[in-house]
């Protein structure tokens, strides 16, 4: 796998986990949670889960983009500065998730 489809495979994988909290009501998109009896419409994920999974994700693709980057060649040292705009970024990415989510109206 070449430098260009690694870096294009790391971008999707992002858009992904960014979305992937915001796109259904299961944990990870794999684990169904509990129904809450009192829950008419069904149980939701609050929003502090749909973060916390988000976070996780997040560390997910950094490792899978960490494999990735020392499969093609040496591994970069990263600093806090690489995280903090990397974190952003992710949050960036979230956004037409959590517009769908959130910020759409309801017919």
């Amino acid at each position: 796998m070449d430098v260009t489809v690694s870096s294009w495979l790391v971008i999707a994988l992002g858009i992904l986990g960014a979305n992937l909290p915001f796109l259904n009501e299961k944990l990870f998109a794999a684990v169904p949670l509990k129904k809450a009896a009192a829950a008419e419409q069904g149980w939701r994920k609050p929003l502090a889960l749909r973060l916390l999974e988000m976070v996780i994700l997040y560390f997910i693709v950094g490792a899978v983009a960490f494999a990735l980057e020392a499969r093609i060649g040496n591994g970069f040292p990263q600093t806090w500065e690489f995280y903090a705009i990397t974190g952003c970024l992710f949050l960036v990415l979230a956004f037409p998730g959590f517009v769908g989510r959130y910020l759409r109206k309801r017919r």
